[in-house]
């Protein structure tokens, strides 16, 4: 039997809910036999794109992710988010072997599990109204996000994705990229080389997910 060869990546992630889902990735991809390479995620709970690089070995090329949400228009979320991508610009700075990409979602993290699902282009005023979505998509009946945040509950999530619907969800999300790029251009901004919208749904969690998928050999590379 031939052994898999396994792509390392390093991620750090805002919350639990995101480290337990790819948690959940990792074992999806390294679980399938059809998978050409295996993959190792060292995740940590960590809000600074810095103070992670700081901590990451990097002697080779490496590559790393950053996943965070852009919660509100309210000025203490935008001067958040800002530190963030200021955080992603210079982060070359500490090490240059390490290659960061962000993923980022317009309101939260739920909208990219929604998406596993069902697809969502409506605008919401409030990231919690993604409940609503997550009792849809999933058969659930939460009555608060908090709810559905809790570990039993989450987990119940995940043990219903699947490695198709992870494709579903990156197809779901390029869709929403596509959109905003052909309508949203008043709620366009650009910060280095990151470009994001002020508007929800937006989202670049999928483009992470989708490299690490045609890394692997789960999804054909254009």
């Amino acid at each position: 039997m031939i052994r898999k060869i396994c792509n390392q990546y390093y991620l750090s992630v805002e919350g639990e809910t995101e480290k337990w889902y790819f948690e959940h990735l990792q074992e999806l991809i390294n679980n399938s036999k059809e998978i050409p390479f295996k993959v190792s995620f060292d995740i940590k709970v960590n809000k600074s794109i810095i103070s992670r690089a700081k901590s990451i070995p990097a002697i080779y090329p490496t590559k790393a992710f950053h996943i965070c949400d852009y919660e509100s228009n309210d000025k203490v979320h935008k001067l958040q988010f800002e530190k963030i991508l200021e955080e992603l610009r210079t982060v070359k700075k500490i090490n240059k072997k390490i290659s960061y990409k962000l993923g980022y979602s317009n309101f939260s993290f739920e909208l990219w599990i929604i998406l596993h699902k069902n697809q969502q282009m409506s605008l919401v005023s409030h990231r919690k109204q993604y409940v609503k979505g997550i009792n849809k998509a999933f058969n659930e009946d939460f009555q608060f996000i908090d709810d559905y945040k809790q570990e039993k509950n989450f987990k119940r999530i995940l043990k219903k994705i699947t490695l198709e619907d992870v494709v579903l969800a990156i197809n779901n999300g390029n869709k929403i990229r596509t959109m905003n790029k052909e309508n949203s251009k008043q709620n366009y901004r650009k910060y280095g080389q990151f470009e994001y919208y002020t508007k929800n749904p937006d989202i670049t969690v999928n483009e992470c997910v989708e490299q690490i998928l045609k890394e692997c050999g789960a999804i054909k590379k254009n």
